[in-house]
């Protein structure tokens, strides 16, 4: 394991997926800066979480016939930072929206090159993929309270500070190579194949069952995210620094997960995190759903960001498993396309919202919930494959 390398790369997951977790917590700021309905900011969220999605699996290709993909890394998460600022500025609801489309796309094009990158580092250990991951869910974490501090203390337009890490990173990104050439370390790349060469063989059915239970994963995790913030307020009659120490909640609690779903993955086998957690998530987001009072809401909100995330990083692997040919596209389509169904399915959600109460959409989604524990029970294991190809500068 490259350990200094895996770090380097989860502190930019850290950057990345900050920006990610900004888009819900800038949500209760626009509704009541510019009077937003639930229809309008869940199709910003829309904008940040469909988009990304659709377009990420595009990037997983190019990153499987582009060896020297690693500038999308810093190139994403700048983009992001640039997006994020730009619709904290903006005025016009089309402007905002373009802008967090931007952002958008900017995550996307980090995560399948940046995921390759950290299963050449971590090799086949479910605790690096783990860490690794975690970095994504720490930032997603401290996004509420860097946005609560920053927006609340000065309002949208102080939202430009929160480009500063994406610039220091991309500074030091920019620094460790020959950082790293002085001191001797080579760093662990992706492998390619050559042309002509396979891996093995891609098990496509396998992948297709592992997708079904990610699409159906998304949808309460984006209408969570979303809305969380909003129910703690709106039905719990809490404060919104309350509605953004929920929303803390759920990320760090998440971050916890992905880190145990990475030890239980190589102690009991990868899918026994990925079935304790659907089994377990449904019950937690029904405390969140039919929660009397804050204490009980948050009680289920950290109950439910620890079971969602026990399967993130053994699927991750699972899925590159299943595609050795293409783990790029197998990144992807698994974070990516099937993560679009909850952007997606965002607006519809948001006019149930308006007509039903938040209540009846987190009701809807717990039977979503349980379509995705029978898809994780079907999943099987499969045997990483000895690596064949030599390997190809990747990181430039």
């Amino acid at each position: 394991m490259k350990k200094a390398q895996l770090g380097f790369l989860t502190g930019t997951h850290v950057v990345n997926d900050m920006y990610q977790g900004a888009v819900p917590a800038l949500l209760p700021f626009l509704m009541s800066d510019r009077g937003y309905s639930y229809a309008a900011v869940s199709g910003i969220a829309l904008a940040a979480t469909g988009l990304s999605s659709v377009v990420q699996p595009v990037f997983g290709a190019i990153t499987d016939r582009m060896p020297r993909s690693g500038w999308l890394i810093p190139a994403g998460f700048v983009t992001a930072a640039l997006g994020i600022t730009g619709a904290g500025l903006a005025g016009d609801y089309l402007v905002t929206w373009l802008c967090v489309a931007l952002a958008g796309i900017g995550i996307a094009a980090y995560h399948p090159p940046a995921t390759n990158h950290a299963r050449a580092a971590g090799g086949d250990s479910q605790k690096a993929m783990s860490l690794f991951s975690v970095g994504g869910t720490i930032g997603a974490s401290l996004a509420p309270a860097l946005v609560t501090l920053v927006v609340g203390a000065l309002g949208l337009r102080g939202i430009w500070l929160l480009a500063v890490p994406a610039a220091v990173m991309a500074v030091l990104w920019t620094a460790r190579v020959p950082w790293m050439r002085r001191r001797g370390h080579a760093p662990a790349l992706p492998l390619v194949p050559r042309a002509g060469e396979t891996r093995g063989r891609d098990d496509w059915r396998a992948f297709g069952v592992l997708v079904g239970a990610t699409v159906c994963w998304s949808i309460p995790y984006v209408t969570v995210t979303s809305m969380l913030s909003l129910h703690v307020q709106r039905n719990l009659h809490a404060s919104p620094a309350a509605g953004a120490a929920a929303l803390t909640s759920l990320t760090l609690a998440g971050a916890f997960g992905t880190l145990l779903g990475g030890w239980l993955g190589d102690r009991r086998g990868r899918l026994f995190p990925v079935r304790a957690g659907y089994l377990l998530a449904a019950p937690a987001l029904a405390a969140i759903a039919f929660a009397p009072t804050f204490a009980v809401a948050e009680i289920g909100t950290v109950a439910c960001g620890l079971a969602m995330f026990l399967p993130f990083a053994p699927q991750v692997t699972l899925a590159q498993d299943y595609l050795p040919n293409r783990p790029g596209t197998a990144s992807g389509l698994t974070l990516g396309l099937a993560m679009s169904v909850g952007g997606l399915t965002s607006p519809l959600l948001g006019w149930i919202a308006d007509g039903y109460g938040l209540r009846a959409v987190l009701a809807v989604v717990l039977a979503v919930l349980a379509v995705a524990a029978v898809f994780g029970l079907r999943l099987r294991e499969r045997a990483p494959l000895p690596p064949e190809p030599a390997p190809v500068e990747a990181m430039s």
